[in-house]
């Protein structure tokens, strides 16, 4: 008989497949992509997940509710208006139960310090206020900040967003209480307090291992990534010779972009806005080049629409590598790319979320003529 894992509060709705097997959550997911990606199902790999412990404490990147009871902070999972606290959930990584331990028994009650989510990105922590006003920090004592100094936490920010809720951040009202401004993984890569991470770093490698491997870039190559985040994947194409481009709409990104891979062209904006500086960019090497090369990594909506009529019609990559985290949108994507005369080669799925239904899909495409 199935129990909850220590920690796990069962009214929280955040991981829909606790109480699976690792085995029975790899078969619900597969079969989910066999369903979804019908058309190509028989180029679908079998899924590529972690296993035993590495299953649990992962998840180093959260975004939580707070509230005020009255005595103290909770954070949790908001379901209809109630908040599920989940001071001790079994996915989140010790890093974050430690410094929301430390942290919330600290900070002043409601009227004096709005508190409206907790987030943190790694070793980056933000504490989001519905205020446009800097509320007074004397709770941030000098032990608290001792405490913090061995927490994993390298920074720690105050976000002051009036509106905050649907829309988490707001572009002015950072104030850095502690510690840097940006931190760096243990592949040394830069990131900051909004960052995107990928949870499982070593399944991650293997899908960019993937990527790289079938996309082959070399010194007479151009590789165009777009969704670039903070460049993690652009160093990879630079490392191979391969003349590079990225585009991403996240500020904070692109600054990190430009440390994690500095030799690379990066332009800030929705890619479907940078279209025509991508079509210069082409018409720039398109002497040089041997191969046009795509990775793409896109938010849950999928391809822009302009994006997607610009791969087929314009930039008509010879190969084409596609991370995506919504087998809808995938599947859309891919009738349009296949229409046009690109060839699903292979479909591997990994297992970034466990616990949860989430799924991602490597897809790798080549243009026939």
């Amino acid at each position: 008989m199935s129990i909850l894992r220590p920690g796990c509060e069962a009214r929280c709705p955040g991981c829909a497949h606790r109480l699976l097997s690792a085995e029975d959550s790899a078969t619900q997911k597969q079969r989910w992509l066999q369903q979804r990606l019908e058309p190509w199902a028989d180029r679908l790999v079998s899924l590529k997940a972690v296993s035993g412990e590495a299953r649990w404490a992962y998840r180093d990147r959260v975004r939580l509710s707070a509230q005020w009871d009255g005595e103290q902070w909770h954070c949790g999972l908001l379901v209809r208006d109630e908040l599920i606290a989940i001071p001790n959930c079994p996915v989140h990584s010790y890093r974050v139960r430690k410094v929301m331990q430390l942290l919330m028994p600290c900070l002043p009650p409601f009227s004096r310090f709005p508190l409206a989510f907790y987030v943190q990105a790694g070793a980056q922590a933000t504490l989001v206020l519905k205020t446009h006003q800097l509320p007074e920090l004397d709770w941030l004592t000098p032990t608290l900040r001792r405490q913090l100094e061995t927490s994993g936490l390298n920074g720690l920010w105050l976000q002051l967003h009036p509106a905050a809720g649907r829309r988490l951040f707001s572009k002015n009202g950072w104030h850095l209480l502690w510690g840097q401004a940006f931190s760096r993984d243990n592949q040394g890569f830069r990131y900051g307090p909004t960052a995107f991470q990928q949870l499982l770093p070593e399944l991650y490698q293997q899908a960019m291992d993937k990527a790289e491997a079938f996309l082959s870039p070399t010194a007479y190559d151009v590789v165009i990534d777009l969704y670039s985040g903070t460049g993690m994947t652009l160093r990879r194409w630079l490392n191979r010779g391969a003349c590079t481009i990225g585009v991403e709409l996240a500020g904070e990104a692109v600054e990190c972009a430009r440390h994690n891979g500095p030799e690379a062209l990066i332009l800030r904006g929705a890619c479907a806005q940078r279209i025509p500086q991508l079509r210069e960019w082409l018409e720039t090497h398109a002497k040089s080049i041997r191969r046009r090369l795509l990775y793409v990594n896109p938010p849950r909506t999928g391809l822009e629409l302009e994006i997607l009529d610009w791969t087929i019609q314009d930039c008509r990559p010879d190969r084409m590598a596609y991370l995506s985290c919504s087998a809808g949108t995938l599947h859309r994507d891919l009738v349009s790319l296949t229409t046009a005369g690109y060839a699903v080669e292979h479909i591997v799925p990994y297992d970034f979320f466990p616990q949860t239904y989430h799924v991602e899909t490597l897809v790798l495409l080549r243009r026939l003529a």
